[in-house]
């Protein structure tokens, strides 16, 4: 096996190979950690790798190996942390200057867990300024690029781990999604990652939008993902939204289909404009899962524009918890942000109650949709990645009114806490990956997963790879 395909070999099968003594621990971490080296110079998708730790961890997997010791669902398989989560003497940036030399004291459910389940840490991945906004690069780490094509943005906020995982620089990637960071992500460098429902995967310390965010993995594959929510997934009294569920099996019954499965497909959700590639792209994709013994309905699933109230909550969000560094930071912070924290800083109390009102009864039309169907689809993303140092595809765009017309189908599932995820399912004339996005019922995130595997393998993906310069 070449080293570039032990990079891109599926985690599950990493995992499988080291239980076996097929592969070791150490080959695996040293053949990714050079592919880093050689990549993250012309990508930029990790801003503080750990090297020396995770050589240090492959070994001691290895180790527990060779003398039988019980074994984590991930032993000896290389995975990353998004620098917005708190990674204990490991320094987190947050993408802004304000935090550049930060070092926690904390450790987190997320992290505890990958650990104990035997991950080896490769180290923290790049996001946009505190993760504001859909494409990533910050004053403090620079641009950070997709692998499909260099000028193009891999998204965001997660968009370093999505140029990780679609340049085999790890097979996992944990994500972040307060409104769309995992979905645009995955769309644009043509992975799949999945926001499971509303507190499934503790976070902790609480960001300030609180029950917008989630935290999910970003895979090539689905049975990736996952393996990897298995891990991450389980109550954490330190979130007071986490769900009081057991420890989660979602491997279990990946291919049993969605057979009989009730499917609405909506191309614009009734108001929202598409790229006519990812339009068509995604239609036949959706239409697809006829195929897959699915009853496909189309049209406009009648839950109106959320926009209005969305952007009242996530600029307050933002404001409540970041006008504090405006006095001394505002300099250095990024202009779109800072217009975002000075949006939200005008909106009265009345305004915002109005905002979560308008929310819950977006809810309750969402929640009645689903009593009628298993699945709703539409695009990841209503465009392709365009080009590099922008919030939007319009190049004079700077404000975050400007960030959700081109991410319409995204944000309104952190509004619900819906699961939802994006597989890729096809590419632009140039080459630029198109996602589907799947959302499913609350709590119903093994369905979904069963549905993007379904659908994974009747146009599988994970075998096409981007050209990048050889290590």
């Amino acid at each position: 096996m070449s080293a570039e395909d032990l990079c891109f070999r599926p985690a599950t099968e990493l995992a499988a190979d080291i239980r076996s003594r097929r592969l070791s621990p150490v080959e695996v971490t040293e053949a990714v950690l050079a592919r880093i080296e050689a990549l993250n110079p012309v990508l930029n998708c990790f801003c503080t790798p750990t090297p020396e730790l995770a050589i240090e961890q492959a070994k001691a997997a290895e180790q527990a190996v060779m003398n039988g010791q019980p074994l984590g669902a991930l032993h000896g398989v290389p995975y990353s942390i998004k620098d917005l989560q708190m990674t204990k003497g490991i320094r987190t940036m947050r993408g802004s200057k304000i935090f550049e030399h930060d070092v926690p004291d904390i450790d987190t459910p997320l992290e505890s867990r990958l650990q104990a389940a035997g991950g080896v840490f490769l180290g923290k991945t790049t996001t946009p300024e505190f993760g504001w906004k859909g494409c990533t690069d910050s004053a403090v780490t620079g641009i950070t690029r997709n692998p499909w094509n260099t000028e193009r943005t891999p998204g965001g906020s997660s968009g370093g781990a999505s140029s990780q995982v679609a340049a085999g620089l790890g097979p996992l990637a944990q994500g972040g999604d307060g409104g769309g960071s995992i979905r645009i992500p995955a769309a644009f460098a043509g992975i799949f990652g999945i926001k499971p429902t509303l507190g499934t995967v503790p976070y902790c310390p609480m960001p300030t939008n609180e029950q917008l965010s989630h935290l999910g993995p970003m895979t090539r594959t689905v049975s990736d993902a996952a393996l990897m929510l298995g891990v991450m997934a389980g109550y954490d009294a330190r979130d007071r939204f986490s769900q009081p569920l057991g420890p989660q099996d979602y491997l279990t019954n990946l291919q049993a289909g969605i057979k009989g499965a009730k499917v609405f497909w909506s191309p614009t959700l009734g108001y929202a404009k598409v790229d006519p590639e990812v339009a068509a792209a995604t239609e036949k994709a959706a239409k697809s899962f006829a195929e897959l013994g699915a009853k496909v309905d189309d049209g406009d699933p009648g839950l109106g524009d959320p926009s209005d109230f969305f952007l009242v909550l996530y600029q307050g969000a933002m404001a409540g918890g970041l006008s504090q560094y405006l006095p001394e930071w505002e300099s250095q912070m990024d202009p779109g942000l800072v217009h975002m924290v000075r949006r939200g800083m005008e909106y009265s109390a009345v305004e915002y109650i109005a905002a979560r009102i308008a929310r819950y009864e977006f809810c309750g039309k969402v929640q009645q949709f689903f009593e009628s169907y298993d699945f709703l689809l539409t695009p990841a993303v209503a465009v392709p990645a365009f080009e590099v140092s922008r919030v939007a595809p319009d190049p004079n765009a700077i404000e975050a009114e400007d960030l959700f017309a081109w991410t319409p189908f995204s944000f309104p599932f952190n509004a619900t806490g819906h699961p939802a995820a994006s597989v890729p399912c096809g590419f632009t004339a140039d080459g630029l990956p198109i996602g589907l996005q799947i959302v499913g019922r609350m709590h119903e995130d093994q369905r979904v997963l069963r549905a993007a595997a379904a659908f994974e393998r009747l146009m599988p993906w994970a075998d096409k790879r981007p050209t990048l310069p050889a290590p």
